[in-house]
Parts: structure tokens; C-alpha cells; sequence
């Protein structure tokens, strides 16, 4: 019998049913970034003067259906020095309040123009990494740990 294995049901006197090592999933895990981090790791990217959709970072980790929770993920105060500001919706629309007005300000001095109802142009400001020979996916961009 194998001690480092995990096994489904009362079969430990059987060693084919060893699972997987413990300790090798273990130190898997802790080396896989998590999902806020991937979400970090594009947003301080984001290039001065550009902007990019919280669907456009969930589908560049490879999660297309999660840009609700690449939002959730600018409320972590730890992320707060990174360049959120340049995060809009898919309309090119911006925050609510309270954070409306600093965010419209930030981009404007960085010469990003609005509509008249105050909507980043999107298709003049958006960020397109894969134009910059940055790769689409961040699964593509070199790991740091």
C-alpha cells in the first residue's frame, strides 16, 4: 500500500486504486496561480493611454464566462495600485459611483476621449495585445513565481 495516495472508497488493501500522490498534487497546487492573479497579471499590463473589458481579461486566462468575477476581483484592496482605471465595460461605459468621476479623470489625462455621454470610444482606445506581440492568451505568456 502506498502512503501518499488518496483512495476512493474501501479499497486501501488495492494500490491500483491510488488516485494520486498527495504531496505532488500538493505542490501543484500551490505553484498554479490563482484566478485573481491571472486577473493582476493582465490589468498591470494594460498600456497608459488604452482600455480593455472585463470580458476581454476573462477570455485572455482562458475563463470567457467569468468577466462578472474579473470585477470582483478590482474590489481586493491589494490590487488597488494596479491600473484599474483603465478597466471599462463592453459599451465602453464606466464604473458607477463613488468611483465614476476619478476614473473618468484618470483616463482623460491619459488622452483617452468619450462620447458625449461620457463612453470611452472603444473601438479608437481599446487595447489589442495581440497587435503589440503580446499573446491573446495569458496561458501563452511566460509563468513568474
Amino acid at each position: 500500500m502506498t502512503e501518499n495516495c488518496i483512495y476512493v472508497g474501501n479499497h486501501k488493501d488495492k494500490p491500483d486504486f491510488c488516485q494520486f500522490d498527495f504531496f505532488v498534487l500538493r505542490d501543484t497546487i500551490s505553484s498554479m496561480k490563482s484566478f485573481y492573479e491571472q486577473v493582476y497579471d493582465v490589468v498591470e499590463k494594460i498600456p497608459y493611454g488604452k482600455v480593455t473589458t472585463f470580458g476581454q481579461i476573462a477570455r485572455m486566462i482562458g475563463r470567457p464566462k467569468m468577466a462578472r468575477f474579473v470585477g470582483y476581483a478590482s474590489n481586493n484592496q491589494k490590487s488597488w495600485h494596479l491600473p484599474w482605471h483603465r478597466v471599462v465595460f463592453k459599451d465602453g461605459s464606466l464604473c458607477g459611483e463613488p468611483f465614476f468621476n476619478q476614473q473618468y479623470q484618470a483616463l482623460k489625462s491619459e488622452g483617452v476621449k468619450f462620447t458625449r455621454d461620457r463612453h470611452v470610444k472603444i473601438e479608437e482606445f481599446m487595447w489589442h495585445p495581440e497587435s503589440e506581440s503580446m499573446p491573446a492568451d495569458i496561458r501563452d505568456w511566460p509563468l513568474k513565481f
